[in-house]
């Protein structure tokens, strides 16, 4: 724990004495939902430790998606969670060091002309993204001629894609090159458009303590093999 005493730190990330933390079972590499609606997965784990630190409750605030999670966290619904870190949202949330890199990589069908990644933004070409993703803050400043659409979720980018016929998809390299071996007929296109530095955030009006209590602990997690390294 940085220095300060336990009250000022529970005060500090969760000023209503319970640890209000997003889950976005929208990215499965962070969070899952099953079919009786239980949570689990690293941001449960690390989340309710944290919140053990503390000694303070912890209420999980479930999202479909990165960009409702974010949203929580700026308007003051929340308090943490686990974010790409990415300049747009940079402005309200304040990002740890990231603990993992993740890549943001493109899928076709198996017939696409499409070789490397330059020729993806072409005029008429239709590439879809979950929205308010990282790929969507990201390719939304960088595309130029394509068009972007955007699928309710990061998990349906493939069966959007498959159902309006778009030309590609755009994703995180696990969960696309699982969708496609699951599928088939499609590929990935060789590389990558972006690496996403994946970390955890407290709103910036928290203050700097908060921001000092979350840093040291995700630099704890992964000094103790409880958070994967970047």
């Amino acid at each position: 724990m940085v220095s300060g005493d336990i009250a000022s730190a529970q005060q500090a990330p969760a000023p209503s004495g319970t640890l209000r933390a997003t889950i976005n079972v929208g990215n499965p590499l962070l969070g899952r939902r099953d079919d009786t609606g239980a949570i689990s997965g690293i941001s449960v784990d690390v989340e309710s430790l944290l919140a053990g630190e503390l000694k303070v409750p912890v209420h999980f605030c479930v999202f479909e998606t990165a960009g409702n999670a974010v949203s929580a966290v700026e308007a003051g619904l929340a308090d943490i969670g686990f974010f790409a870190h990415d300049p747009d949202r940079a402005g309200l949330i304040a990002f740890t060091e990231p603990y993992l890199l993740m890549e943001g990589c493109y899928l076709m069908r198996e017939a696409s002309s499409l070789q490397n990644i330059a020729e993806e933004d072409a005029s008429g070409l239709r590439v879809t993204v979950g929205r308010g993703s990282a790929y969507d803050l990201f390719l939304s400043r960088e595309i130029r001629h394509a068009v972007i659409e955007r699928a309710p979720t990061s998990t349906v980018v493939f069966e959007t894609f498959l159902h309006t016929e778009a030309d590609v998809a755009a994703g995180v390299r696990q969960q696309l090159e699982a969708d496609a071996a699951r599928f088939g007929g499609s590929r990935l296109l060789p590389g990558r458009f972006m690496v996403i530095e994946q970390a955890m955030g407290v709103a910036r009006s928290r203050g700097k303590f908060a921001v000092d209590v979350l840093a040291n602990f995700v630099e704890r997690m992964i000094a103790e093999g409880k958070l994967p390294v970047a």
